[in-house]
């Protein structure tokens, strides 16, 4: 990797992180330029508009949480196991992910707004729920889960389950947000065993 290269790395990873806190629209070139002590022409010649900052800062962060969370589970043995281990790296990512979910907040901050940033996130939300509905479709085609379970559905569950957990770790600082996560997937998984 380049020092250019290495450098925009640095700069997003900083840009996700005010924008978890500030919010996509918070974030700015300018406040990114004060908040990694480089300058905003500098800045402005890697993203060229605040737009494409917000699109290259989801676009880090979809990779951060692939790298994190689906590939991992790509590597376990299909069916209960990848879908726990999608589980157990997403709670890893809701606790390491400070000062929280930029996903969660960003969908929030979107949901109403058209333009590139909402069709993108539109697409990441998409493609996360295809990927845990094909990966508990592989788990009835090795015939852990009923041949009656419904993918989307399980998928839908799963992430408002993770949802709920964002909520009661950040918002409410629930001490029990992850005992009661685990309760409401392992209940999720008893629903639909074979």
């Amino acid at each position: 990797m380049s020092k250019g290269e290495a450098t925009k790395q640095a700069v997003l990873d900083q840009a996700v992180e005010v924008a978890s806190r500030l919010g996509l629209s918070g974030l700015t070139i300018g406040t990114l330029a004060t908040q990694v002590e480089l300058s905003k022409s500098g800045l402005f010649a890697h993203f060229r508009s605040k737009e494409q900052l917000q699109l290259q800062v989801l676009a880090h962060a979809r990779e951060t949480f692939t790298a994190q969370v689906i590939r991992p589970a790509l590597s376990a043995p299909r069916g209960e196991k990848r879908l726990r281990t999608v589980f157990e790296g997403w709670l890893v990512c809701g606790r390491e992910s400070a000062p929280g979910c930029l996903f969660v907040s960003a969908a929030t901050e979107f949901d109403d707004q058209p333009g590139a940033v909402r069709d993108q996130l539109v697409r990441d939300h998409q493609d996360l729920m295809e990927s845990l509905a094909l990966m508990f479709r592989t788990g009835i085609s090795e015939g852990q889960f009923r041949e009656d379970a419904d993918p989307e559905q399980f998928a839908h569950d799963l992430h408002g389950v993770m949802l709920q957990y964002f909520h009661a770790l950040r918002l409410i600082r629930d001490p029990a947000a992850e005992r009661r996560t685990r309760r409401a997937f392992d209940t999720l998984l008893d629903n639909v065993r074979a």
